[in-house]
């Protein structure tokens, strides 16, 4: 399927927007759907941004000086600290009293493994800004070797023999700093995109964002493919979509129908078929969606109710 065979993802562009037309990422590229997606729901909001984006194809997505493909400031941050980056600018604009949002745009690198521990002081300080990691679980800016992020079996150039170790848990790592916003996206689901881009848009604090960013170069997929890949990927199980508000309070997006993974893992030369047990990872799905549920269940996430609005029927 074409990225731009879905109306809903094929947004006019003008010279103000986010990203701009003419930039030279890759074909079917999760991280341009996303940034596309992003730069929608902040005209939407009225909203300003800056971004800060540390080393990644982000970054690279900029261009040569004096050109951008970027239509907002950019600060370009080192691999490890892209948050304390944004840390020291959402206090100057907050200082100054300007408004607009700053925002951290991170691959899956600079945030599991490398930034980690600038993001987690960030968390910690509960810094007002807004963090968003396009997951295309790999490196894909220096030569696609495996990160935290990587799933288990995926070949990349440091592991030709597929990933011995299974993915980071990086939303519960984030949700157990309590902080204000954590929730997972799918570029191949716009609507639920938007209204969490919108939730985060409207609040204060550190919020967290993880898209799953579909990688033609890195997956040895089909850039036609790329939207297919993350639905499907939704829909048996092994991307979640939720939400968690302040560490404690969760709500489930979209139940999966539990349909076949294998499409998912046939589709991408990263899986050689022989290594790939279906039944262990729809076992692993299932289980972490029990998990979920007990937590949606027991914890869940209740809408505020203004006293403005009046009594209840």
């Amino acid at each position: 399927m074409s990225i731009l065979a879905d109306e809903n993802l094929h947004v006019p562009c003008s010279d103000e927007c986010l990203l701009r037309p003419g930039n030279t990422n890759c074909g079917g590229c999760g991280m341009s759907i996303g940034l596309t997606l992003l730069g929608r729901a902040l005209e939407r909001a009225g909203e300003r941004c800056m971004l800060v984006i540390p080393a990644c194809c982000g970054i690279v997505t900029a261009g040569g000086y004096p050109t951008t493909a970027y239509g907002v400031p950019v600060a370009a941050s080192t691999f490890a600290s892209a948050p304390a980056f944004a840390s020291g600018l959402a206090s100057v604009r907050d200082l100054n009293g300007d408004d607009g949002q700053v925002i951290c745009w991170a691959g899956d690198g600079g945030t599991y493994d490398i930034g980690i521990a600038t993001l987690s002081a960030a968390a910690e300080r509960n810094e007002n800004l807004i963090y968003i990691c396009y997951d295309n679980e790999i490196y894909g800016n220096t030569g696609g070797q495996r990160s935290s992020a990587t799933p288990h079996g995926a070949r990349t150039t440091t592991t030709p023999s597929g990933k011995a170790e299974g993915k980071k848990d990086i939303m519960s790592i984030m949700a157990a700093h309590g902080i204000p916003y954590a929730a997972t996206l799918s570029v191949a689901h716009p609507d639920d995109f938007a209204r969490k881009l919108e939730t985060a848009l409207g609040l204060e604090g550190t919020r967290f964002l993880l898209i799953h960013s579909p990688c033609p170069a890195g997956w040895k997929s089909d850039p036609a493919d790329s939207i297919e890949l993350v639905r499907i990927a939704v829909a048996s199980g092994l991307f979640p979509l939720y939400e968690v508000w302040d560490g404690t309070r969760y709500r489930i997006n979209e139940r999966p129908s539990w349909i076949d993974p294998g499409g998912y893992f046939e589709r991408q030369g990263r899986f050689p078929a022989w290594q790939v047990d279906l039944a262990e990872v729809i076992a692993g799905c299932k289980a972490r969606y029990a998990r979920l549920e007990v937590l949606a269940r027991e914890f869940p996430h209740r809408e505020t109710v203004s006293l403005q609005d009046g009594p209840g029927p």
